[in-house]
C-alpha cells in the first residue's frame, strides 16, 4: 500500500465545471446514477484491503473489457456506457466505479475525471479520493497511481456532492520546461 510524505495527494477544486456531453447523456438514461443519494463524509480510509479492492477492479476490469471507440461500437462521436465487452475510456471509469459501489465504496469518493494526455488528446479516468490522497484507476495501465505521478493534465471531474454535477480542477504541479543550452 502507498505512503506518502508531506503532501495530502488530494486534487484542488477550483470551481464549476460543465459536465461532459456523453456524462449529461448517460444521466438522461441512468438517472439513479445521477441522484444525489449520499452525503460527502469525506475521502475514504484507505485499508489495506481495500487498496487490493482497488487493484483487484483496476485489472479485472482493464484485462475483461477490450478498448474502442464509441465511433467503432455505436457509429458516433461520443456516448458512455457500461460495457459488456468492448468500450472506451469512460466506460471503463463507469464501470469500474458501479463495481466498486458494490463492493462498499462511497459513490462520493469515485469521481469519474476527464484529463488530457501528453499528446493532448482527452481521456477519462476513475479518481478516487482516500485519506491518503487522490487515486486514478486508468484503463492504459494495471498500476493504480496517485494523480500527481500520471502523466496527465487534469481538468474537470465529477463533484463529491452531485454526480450530476462537475467541477473545475487546478493541476498545480508543477510543469517541466526543458531548455536548449549554446
Amino acid at each position: 500500500m502507498p505512503s506518502f510524505g508531506m503532501s495530502n495527494g488530494a486534487m484542488r477544486v477550483i470551481g464549476q465545471a460543465n459536465p461532459p456531453i456523453g456524462h449529461y447523456e448517460f444521466c438522461k438514461t441512468y438517472v439513479s446514477e445521477c441522484a444525489t443519494t449520499y452525503k460527502d463524509a469525506g475521502p475514504a480510509a484507505l485499508t489495506e484491503e481495500k487498496w487490493r479492492t482497488l487493484l483487484d477492479v483496476n485489472y479485472s476490469v482493464n484485462t475483461a473489457i477490450q478498448p474502442m471507440t464509441d465511433q467503432e461500437i455505436f457509429g458516433i462521436e461520443e456516448r458512455w456506457a457500461y460495457p459488456r465487452t468492448v468500450g472506451d475510456c469512460e466506460d471503463f471509469a463507469l464501470l469500474k466505479r458501479k463495481m466498486l459501489m458494490a463492493k462498499g465504496f462511497d459513490a462520493s469518493d469515485l469521481l469519474i475525471t476527464v484529463v488530457l494526455q501528453p499528446n493532448g488528446e482527452g481521456h477519462a479516468v476513475l479518481t478516487v479520493r482516500t485519506d491518503r490522497g487522490d487515486f486514478v484507476l486508468d484503463n492504459m495501465r494495471n498500476k493504480v497511481l496517485l494523480w500527481s505521478d500520471t502523466e496527465y493534465t487534469f481538468l474537470k471531474r465529477q463533484s463529491n456532492e452531485d454526480p450530476a454535477r462537475w467541477v473545475k480542477l487546478q493541476d498545480g504541479r508543477a510543469v517541466a520546461v526543458g531548455s536548449v543550452g549554446k
